[in-house]
């Protein structure tokens, strides 16, 4: 036994050192080089490609089959002289008795300069659709000898008589790949250099570590892209799952849309395809870039047909100005520079191809938090809804900042009107100026361009909506756009212990805007309109306002939409004040002028009550006629017309007041009202900046001359009377008394 066993070593040796013989001997003596043209045309007639070999060609027989190529390249048949594909040098070696057994048991993969050349014609049609595919003159009789013996095949789509291949690999490696692509129909470019791409074992269903980097540049906007991704990949070829755990994505990226600015991005997580399923799920998702921080949780269905996407996200606090101003977006300059400081997002999201929906949306920015949904119903149309809740918003933070423009002429209004109340002190000075500096500001208000593609549905709901400095309790929304055209259906909510309501358009489809409200407003505190237009002054009047109005104008600025306003409004304001204007004491002058006295008193009052001011206003191209204001003051009666000249904020009025004199229990004796006084109006003029109010009024020279004649042409008459009932007594008739007393008076 022990010879046998000595005799069967020594002849497996031999074998051995036969088979090792014979594989130096081929791989010695047997050159492929010297075949190229045989290979060139196994490739054609196999493989249906054209295979030019410019560089040698080094092989390894036992115990791994092993192939060098160097200066390789790959083009259809089609198309011989122009590759799609060449590389510097492809190595790979397979042992061959695992190859009886249908398994792939390969070294070290490497590929040196791979280099894709990818064009797209005018047509469409890419240089690489025709790989593998024969010429049509050599295709018709192959195509149809196949398709009389097809394999059979399962139901799994695997053919029922093949077992799948079993697939081993020690190691991938790719230096220094690069990728061209080219649309001629587009003009779009796309280049991927310095690929590069390592790997550890590949055994199927093993954990295999994946290493990939590039650099990307798009040519059409100019963008450019520095990458890196790790992660473990693990692969079942016959369940056509795949998973890349701990994967990580990093990288930098610079270019056109980001205006020279670069953006720093890390994407993290656990990634599954399923294409057996057609489903796809990212967890564990965490994504950075730049000052942004987010996680969540995406998964996607539908993978074949139409992609659909759900999940979760959450967006950490963050500062929205420096964000977008660091990827070269900055934000508007804003009324509050400090607006848009933070961010903050959490939300359920759906989305296509086509549209993007966020669920169960909480966001809170700055100061406020608002809760709902928005959805871009369709990208191409823009297609927006909105249906938010918000507790607290001040609007006025977020309106674009004042030019200098604007600074520069409120700034010389100011200077104007601050000079005329100077000026106008005591109510004896002369009647100011009406102001010439225009009032309003020539800065844009609309964006035009992204409104007339919008199409918009929303609704939303305030606590506390702040507008114009005016702070709307319980303040409902609901707008929508469609073509250019806006609609207002409302905006409503509690002012001041008051109501506001307004609905109106914006037709943005003309080249100039055209707009159109309507506004109720129902005993809201008059004053804080005005303090709201002028914080720096304390405002002249003082009541509750009701007001309703129509109003139309154009344009896309404050002046131009003053400068074209047109409509008319009807008002009403209850248990007022005209601030700082003491009515009584200018009306008692005019008395005291009458009765040719001087006032003894010193003024009461600073401020003059009354119970009601009313009228109504037609206005054409900014200037507001009022023919009917009357005013209600405890002993006083005011009629009054004249003309708001909005486009500066000046006031022209004539007014009428009817007095009762002085009523106190120790009047001045000046002011003391005599019976012929008794309903006949005391004239008074208002001219000068709307912010003086009352301050700019002044007793009326001329009209109180008319006054005086009138009232000495009533006394002739009364002095007339009485000489008649003197003389006549009772001698005549009083019907002859009468006739005589009307003779004498024409």
């Amino acid at each position: 036994m022990k010879a046998f066993g000595k005799i069967l070593g020594l002849g497996l040796l031999g074998l051995l050192l036969i088979i090792v013989a014979l594989g130096f001997a081929l791989t010695h003596l047997f050159d492929p080089n010297d075949y190229k043209d045989e290979i060139r045309q196994l490739a054609r007639d196999k493989a249906h490609v054209e295979l030019t070999l410019n560089g040698d060609i080094g092989w390894s027989l036992f115990p791994w089959l092993g192939l060098e190529l160097h200066d390789a390249s790959i083009a259809t048949l089609n198309a011989p002289k122009a590759p799609f594909a060449d590389l510097q040098m492809l190595g790979l070696s397979v042992r061959v008795l695992p190859l009886l057994r249908k398994e792939v048991q390969m070294s070290d993969v490497r590929v040196e300069g791979l280099n894709l050349i990818l064009n797209r014609d005018a047509e469409g049609r890419g240089n690489w659709e025709d790989f593998g595919k024969p010429l049509p003159a050599q295709g018709s009789n192959e195509a149809g000898s196949t398709a009389q013996t097809p394999p059979a095949s399962t139901e799994s789509g695997q053919p029922s008589n093949e077992r799948p291949v079993k697939l081993d690999i020690d190691s991938l490696t790719v230096n220094n790949a690069r990728v061209q692509y080219t649309d001629e129909k587009s003009g779009q470019t796309f280049n991927a250099e310095s690929i590069q791409l390592s790997s550890g074992a590949v055994h199927q269903g093993a954990t295999i570590p994946l290493k990939a980097s590039g650099f990307f540049s798009l040519g059409q906007p100019n963008l450019k892209v520095r990458s890196e991704l790790t992660g473990d990949l693990r692969f079942d070829r016959q369940a056509k799952r795949y998973n890349l755990d701990d994967m990580r994505l990093s990288g930098e990226t610079s270019g056109e849309p980001l205006s020279g600015k670069t953006l720093t991005f890390v994407a993290q997580g656990q990634v599954m395809v399923d294409l057996a399923a057609n489903v796809a799920e990212w967890t564990g998702l965490k994504v950075s870039a730049n000052q942004l921080r987010a996680l969540g949780e995406l998964s996607a269905r539908d993978l074949d047909s139409t992609p659909q996407v759900s999940g979760g996200l959450s967006i950490a606090q963050f500062d929205v100005r420096t964000f977008l101003d660091g990827i070269g977006h900055p934000l508007p300059a804003t009324a509050d520079p400090t607006a848009f400081n933070k961010l903050e997002v959490v939300t359920r999201l759906q989305g296509s191809q086509t549209s993007l929906a966020l669920d169960a949306l909480n966001v809170k920015l700055d100061d406020s938090t608002f809760t709902g949904r928005v959805a871009i119903e369709d990208f191409a149309r823009q297609a927006l809804r909105v249906n938010l809740k918000a507790d607290t918003f001040d609007a006025d933070r977020y309106l674009p900042a004042k030019s200098d423009e604007a600074k520069g002429a409120k700034a010389a209004r100011r200077a104007e009107v601050s000079q005329q109340e100077a000026v106008a002190g005591a109510g004896s000075t002369p009647l100011p100026d009406a102001p010439t500096q225009v009032a309003w500001s020539n800065d844009k208000l609309l964006p035009v361009d992204r409104l007339r593609a919008l199409d918009l549905q929303a609704e939303l709901n305030f606590g506390a909506l702040t507008l114009n400095k005016l702070p709307i309790k319980q303040a409902e929304l609901k707008a929508t756009g469609q073509g250019g055209l806006l609609t207002l259906q409302s905006l409503r909510g509690n002012l001041y212990n008051g109501t506001f309501a307004a609905h109106g358009s914006a037709d943005v489809r003309p080249a100039v805007p055209q707009i159109g409200v309507n506004t109720q407003i129902n005993r809201v505190p008059v004053e804080h309109f005005i303090t709201s237009q002028n914080p720096d002054k304390a405002p002249p009047l003082k009541g509750l306002l009701t007001l309703s109005s129509d109003l139309t104008a154009t344009g896309n600025s404050q002046k131009a939409l003053i400068d074209t306003l047109n409509g008319n409004a009807s008002f009403t304001i209850n248990n007022g004040v005209l601030v700082d204007a003491n009515i009584e004491q200018q009306l008692c002058q005019a008395i005291a002028t009458l009765n040719r006295k001087q006032l003894s008193g010193e003024a009461r009052g600073k401020d003059t009550p009354f119970n009601e001011l009313r009228g109504s206003v037609v206005i054409r191209n900014g200037v507001a006629s009022n023919p009917d204001l009357k005013v209600r003051i405890p002993g006083l009666t005011l009629n009054g017309n004249g003309d708001l000249d909005l486009r500066v904020l000046a006031m022209d009025y004539r007014v009428g007041v009817i007095v009762e004199g002085d009523q106190r229990a120790m009047p001045d004796p000046a002011c003391q009202v005599n019976e012929r006084y008794v309903g006949v109006e005391l004239p008074l003029r208002c001219r000068g900046p709307m912010e003086l109010g009352a301050k700019a009024c002044r007793l009326d020279k001329d009209g109180l001359g008319q006054v005086a004649a009138k009232l000495a042409g009533n006394r002739l008459k009364d002095k007339i009377d009485e000489k008649l009932d003197e003389k006549l007594g009772d001698k005549v008739s009083p019907e002859l008394k009468d006739a005589l007393k009307g003779l004498f008076k024409r």
